[in-house]
Formats: C-alpha cells, structure tokens, sequence
C-alpha cells in the first residue's frame, strides 16, 4: 500500500512495538505531527517542555523498561536541544531512537531556516546517524535505527527526515521487527581459565556495572555471586543488579562508595568485572587499581578490553550467555573469613562523627524514603551531592529502579527521567531526588508533570549551594568558593504552586516522615524543598586519582 512518509514513520514505530514517544513539534516536523495526530489512538505523544527533558525522557522511559526510548523533534534547535541527551545515553548505554526533522532536501546546505546538519553533529554520541534522502529508504532506515539501538552495546541512533520526504508517497509492507541476537562468547576457551581463577581465589570480588541490567542478567547474575560466595561492589549504573538486602550486596564502589568497597578493592586476590569499564570515578589510580590482584574483564566491547585497566584474562560476549557459561561445571564456593572481615569494615565508619547542621541530615530523608516506598518503586536522581547520598543510602532491591545519569553526569537529566519512568509505569509511585542547582536547570518540566499528573514525589534537596562542587573547592581549593554559593532567591514551594502544582518545605527532622506521607495520599506532582546545610559533605570521598589508602573520612 502506497503511504506518506509521514505515516510510514508511524506505522514502523507500530511494528516496532512503540507506543509511546517523547517530543515537541515545529514547522519542519508539521506532517510527522499531523500524522501523530491520526495515530493517537495508538501512539501516545509526550509533549514535554523543552527537546532536552524529551531527550532524558526517553531515556528514562528506556531505563525503566529496558525498552527502546523514542525523541521526535523538529530541525534546527529542535535537534540540537537533544545533544545533551543523546551523548548521556550514549555513555551509559541506553537505546534510543532519535527521528528528527530537517528542511526540505532542496534547502539542505543554504544556511536555510532552522537547518542544521544534525548527522555530523551527533556523529561521536550515538550508534549511527542518518539522513534519508528518498522516500524508498525511510521504512528501511528506521528499521535499522531500532536493530541498531537495541544490539550488542546499546545506544542511541538519530534519524534525519527532510520535510519533503514526509510529505512523499511509497510503496510500505509491514516487516516482523528483528529481534537482536545477544552476543555469542567469542573467545569459548576464556571460560575454563576463569573458571580455574575462581577456583584458586580466597579473597574473589565482584565489581558489578550496568552491562548486567542492560543485558537482562540479573538472575544469573545472582545465582553466580552466590555460587563463587563474592562480594558485590557495584558501579553507579550497577546498582539494582542484586538486591541491596542481600548479603553479598556491599554497595557503591568508587570515589563516594563505602569504606569497605575500597578495602575490598584493596585487599582482594581477585577482581571479576562485569559488564563494566573502570571509570575514572571508580579506579581512581588506574596503575594501582587492584594492583595486588587478578583481574578479570566480562565485557560486550571489545574496545573496552585493557582501556583503562590492564586486565589478567577476558570474556568478550553477552554478559547473560557469559555468566550462563560460567555457571556450567563450577562448584560450590566458600569464603567465611573472607566475608567476616568484609563485615567488620563496613561498621568501621559507623562512628564517624557528623558536621553540626541545624537542619536534617540528607541520609534521614533516603531512609524515610526507603521505609514508605514499595521495592519496585522507582527513583530517579540528578547529578550532584544528592546523586551520591542516593547511592550511598538509597535500598535498590529490583533492577531498572534507580535512573541516573552516570557517565555523561547531566544535571537536569533526573526531571525528564522521571517523568519518562512514570508515563511508562502508571502503577508505580516515583521520587525524584535533585539539588537545588540541577532543579534550576530543567524545572521547566513540571508543566509536563503537571499537564498529564503524574504523581511523582520531587525531592529537593536544598542547601542554597552547588553542593559538590563547592565540596571539591573546600577540600582542594583551599575554600575558594568561586561561583558556587549562589543563595538563589527561588521559594520552591511558592514556584511549585505556580506551575499548579503542589509544594511542601522540611526544615526539621521530624516533619520528614508527615510531610512525605502527606505528599504520598495525594496522587498528584508534589515538590518537597528539604531544607539541609551547605556543610554537610558525601563522604567517604576517596580523591580523584587516588587510593583507599587516601580516603577522605571527615572535613
């Protein structure tokens, strides 16, 4: 059947299995949009307030639901607001797919209005990019854009459809969408080697990252640290992959994780690593990250083999099928005096003492949090202070319930995020942990929570300052708080009313717990300031480019 360029797009989302997507409309993007309009029925748009909460909507969407996330965005700016949002899935590896609009194919490179050459911009940041040049090519390249999204390392993938090819005709027959094959182990002789390394190693450790939710492997992820008995270190994007109630689970690893993910890194004979690429934020020294240990790289990326961290044997494949490998023919582990000393470093901060502070403490809001939401409620973060203490005392118990910006740390990234994870699970309450700095940055959004009530619970954590920046100028800049005491006038809850929504204030300890009950009985957007001091700091802090044996316990 013959269709408009504009309806193919609709009807490839449809094959696809999309129903939702996130974006805002403009003179390029006016027959995709008239095309929506009579697709309503089957696809729901999102109409955010700006291309860049679209861009970390979708992302958020994808996060929460392992699906692929979709952006439909004008041309021009319409393109370039989502910049931002696509190099932040692209370092943490989210599927997206971008479709967005351009001028008509005779006005490309005439500096024509609102024209931009979107494909070369977005080049270094996604998967691939497209610009479709004959109607013919459209259904094609969608097709590709979703297979390529959602394959081996996901991420996301721009297409770019002039105006014209929209308002074109072709020839469309529907096509079952390709389902990604996972990747095979490519190197099968890996497995009895590291098999033989678990066997040897009396202090094994398990440094869990993103990869093992990406690739759906969370059970077998499970089954394997209890299988090798290991402690679970895991990244910022790891967080969920075992539930943090068991008792493997450590927590956080890296400059802001516990003190006993840096002794564990520190003191253990061997590192396994999954689905995980040494960050700077995690190895710190990379020369002497583990430097007394075997380590062990599970990986999909071949380009991320001895990138950053020098390691003693590989396995290149899908995380799933490699742990599903590696859980044939290996035995039972045991490691009681390994895991009793682990025990006695996790309570060794337990006594640190605490900066005076007039108002709550960020740890006593997390946990008021932890004790009224269900374990498949969802939390988003943005980036800053906040986002740590969210990792340091956030209960994660299933996978896809903590959003956050790891790689890229976009602040502003946590209010599409939510809203992205809220639209996707109607059934499910979400929190919103932010900073006053990253709120400022994108608080646009709450006309979007407003304008399709969504009852996610805004969380902002308000100390007037920019919290973790001015904590690195206090610690290495002699105190020098340049550009980062700002004390903002903003009265959030006052701001919060005039988007229509509703807005509360904490200042002390215990009016956490009524505010957030009040805030949950009533199924609609709330923004709670959470009043806390400039001068409470995330610590531990092991300094950049530094080691355990350099931790920062107090300031």
């Amino acid at each position: 059947m013959k269709l408009t360029g504009a309806n193919i797009i609709c009807e490839c989302l449809l094959e696809q299995g999309v129903d939702t997507v996130f974006g805002y409309p403009g003179g390029a993007a006016l027959n995709t949009y008239d095309a929506l309009y009579k697709y309503s029925d089957r696809i729901k748009h999102v109409l955010t307030a700006h291309e860049q909460g679209a861009s970390h909507a979708a992302d958020g969407y994808a996060r929460s639901t392992g699906k692929t996330g979709v952006i439909i965005t004008t041309s021009g700016p319409g393109a370039t607001n989502i910049v931002t949002g696509l190099a932040t899935a692209n370092i943490d590896s989210i599927p997206l797919v971008a479709i967005t609009a351009n001028v008509n194919r005779d006005q490309l490179g005439r500096d024509s209005f609102q024209e931009v050459d979107i494909v070369n911009i977005v080049k270094p940041i996604t998967k691939g990019s497209f610009l479709v040049t004959e109607v013919e090519e459209l259904a094609p390249t969608i097709r590709k854009a979703f297979r390529l999204a959602h394959s081996g390392r996901k991420g996301p993938v721009v297409v770019d459809v002039p105006k014209d090819i929209t308002a074109m005709t072709a020839e469309y027959e529907p096509v079952a969408p390709e389902q990604p094959q996972p990747d095979a182990v490519a190197n099968p002789d890996s497995i009895a080697r590291v098999q033989e390394m678990i066997r040897k190693s009396r202090r094994p450790m398990i440094y869990a990252g993103g990869g093992i939710l990406s690739a759906d492997a969370c059970e077998e992820f499970v089954r394997f640290a209890e299988l090798i008995d290991a402690p679970v270190c895991c990244s910022l994007m790891g967080l969920g992959c075992i539930p943090a109630a068991h008792r493997l689970c450590v927590g956080n690893i890296g400059m802001h994780g516990g003190y006993e993910t840096g002794m564990i890194t520190a003191a253990c004979d061997l590192i396994i690593a999954i689905g995980a690429r040494f960050s700077d934020r995690v190895a710190g020294d990379r020369e002497k990250f583990g430097e007394q240990a075997k380590i062990v790289q599970l990986e999909i990326d071949k380009n991320e083999i001895n990138k950053n961290v020098k390691v003693d044997e590989y396995i290149l494949g899908d995380a799933k099928l490699i742990l599903q490998a590696l859980l044939q023919g290996l035995e039972q582990q045991e490691h009681n005096v390994w895991m009793s000393k682990i025990d006695v470093w996790k309570h060794y901060l337990d006594n640190a003492p605490k900066p005076y502070s007039e108002y709550p403490f960020p740890e006593e809001i997390i946990e008021a949090v932890n004790s009224l939401k269900a374990d498949d409620d969802i939390i988003a973060t943005d980036v800053g202070q906040h986002q740590m203490w969210v990792a340091q005392f956030a209960k994660i118990e299933h996978e896809k319930t903590l959003l956050t910006s790891g790689g890229m740390g976009t602040m502003g990234f946590g209010m599409g995020a939510a809203i992205g994870a809220q639209v996707s699970h109607p059934d499910r309450r979400v929190f919103l942990f932010t900073g006053d700095g990253s709120f400022h940055m994108n608080l646009n959004e709450l006309v979007t929570m407003k304008s399709y009530d969504l009852p996610i619970i805004v969380l902002v954590m308000n100390n007037t300052v920019l919290g973790m920046v001015r904590q690195w100028q206090k610690l290495f800049y002699g105190s020098r708080f340049s550009q980062t005491d700002p004390h903002r006038a903003t009265d959030f809850v006052k701001l919060a009313n005039a988007f229509g929504v509703e807005g509360m204030r904490i200042t002390k300890s215990e009016e956490i717990m009524p505010t957030l009950k009040k805030a949950l009985d009533m199924h609609t957007t709330v923004v709670i300031d959470c009043q806390i001091s400039p001068d409470v700091n995330v610590l531990p802090m092991i300094p950049p480019g530094k080691t355990v044996n350099e931790i920062v316990t107090e300031m």
